[in-house]
């Protein structure tokens, strides 16, 4: 019984340590977190842009489209746990392509700290 009890209490001790750990014992956890996350709103009514709407980000020779999965308030995301200097470029037929000013996306031990952004397109 008493080896039953202390395999019970030290339970939580060992799941704890299945974690993702680095030296400094530091438990990360294990989704992949979206470095660039944009919103795109219409500049002169301040609503949310997503049909249509293009979003590349762009660091060196590396080019990715960004992605919105809610249609109610859509945020395009992408760089999924990839650090970098990016410039993203916005494009929507009816509106003035934008071109961003690098945004830049560092770690800490276990993630990507998350970019969030919110552009405004102009109409044309």
């Amino acid at each position: 019984m008493k080896k039953l009890l202390l395999i019970i209490a030290m339970a939580p001790l060992l799941l704890a340590t299945q974690c993702n750990e680095d030296d400094n014992g530091i438990a990360c956890t294990e989704e992949a977190r979206a470095g660039l996350n944009i919103t795109i709103k219409d500049a002169e009514t301040n609503l949310y842009l997503s049909e249509g709407v293009s979003v590349i980000a762009t660091d060196g020779s590396y080019s990715e489209a960004l992605i919105s999965f809610d249609v109610v308030e859509p945020i395009f995301s992408g760089a999924y746990e990839r650090e970098g200097n990016y410039i993203i470029t916005v494009s929507k037929s009816g509106y003035v392509t934008y071109t961003s000013e690098i945004i830049t996306v560092t770690s800490d031990v276990c993630h990507v700290i998350p970019q969030q952004i919110t552009i405004l397109l102009q109409p044309e």
